[in-house]
């Protein structure tokens, strides 16, 4: 495209949501990125997302706080151990599912973007290599451009359609770290881990990690992750 147009780009400083952003940077999006701090229990992913957003030249970058703790439901969100060392998918959608997450965030981007004026919302949703999130399916980004096109002045009043982008929808998470890497992607400068020690070096064996260490080595990429212990 010749001129910049501007896109919402769901960050969160993990492994998808940046390779995301390198991927609307590149397609020649002007990238205005939206962190959402949530009361999760992994917020060094907040940190992660701006030193991603400036090392990726994103336009701007704000954080949004909000509190789903005091809703609770996950391990992410609440005093619920996080599991370790199982297999992704194997006791079914794991207690690190945070209720209607992508839900809530999403409408959060799609403000950000009324706001903006953009019609292009991006998220690193995968419905591949995933942990059995059902706000992660192809359904349900489908369902909320409907919705968006019918809750906002811009689609009800000028006509704007809004288009959620989903990049990395059926990738592998091998394919995921591949495509970043030809894009210059840092992933140090990520985070993905679910339960990371105090000094933020990542556990290495929940859901999360599992799928991160094995995309790397599918990948046949070193793993730049920090590791406790």
């Amino acid at each position: 495209m010749t001129d910049q147009q501007p896109a919402s780009i769901l960050l969160s400083g993990g492994l998808d949501s940046t390779t995301v952003l390198a991927i609307a940077r590149a397609e020649g999006f002007a990238c205005h990125c939206l962190t959402v701090d949530y009361g999760q229990r992994h917020r060094i992913e907040v940190e992660a997302a701006a030193r991603v957003a400036i090392a990726l030249g994103a336009s701007s970058h704000r954080i949004v706080r909000i509190d789903l703790r005091s809703i609770g439901g996950s391990a992410l969100t609440a005093d619920i151990d996080v599991p370790h060392g199982l297999e992704p998918g194997e006791e079914g959608t794991p207690v690190t599912y945070v209720p209607a997450r992508n839900t809530v965030l999403l409408a959060l981007l799609l403000g950000h973007a009324e706001v903006l004026g953009a019609n292009h919302l991006f998220i690193g949703a995968n419905a591949v290599d995933y942990s059995g999130y059902p706000d992660c399916r192809p359904a349900f980004l489908e369902a909320f451009e409907r919705l968006a096109d019918l809750a906002t002045v811009a689609a009800v009043e000028r006509g704007v359609r809004f288009r959620v982008h989903a990049p990395l929808l059926e990738l592998t998470k091998a394919e995921i770290i591949r495509r970043g890497v030809a894009l210059g992607v840092d992933y140090s400068l990520t985070h993905s881990c679910y339960d990371p020690s105090p000094d933020g070096g990542a556990c290495g064996d929940c859901d999360s990690c599992t799928l991160r260490r094995r995309g790397f080595s599918a990948a046949g990429v070193p793993d730049p992750t920090r590791y406790a212990g």
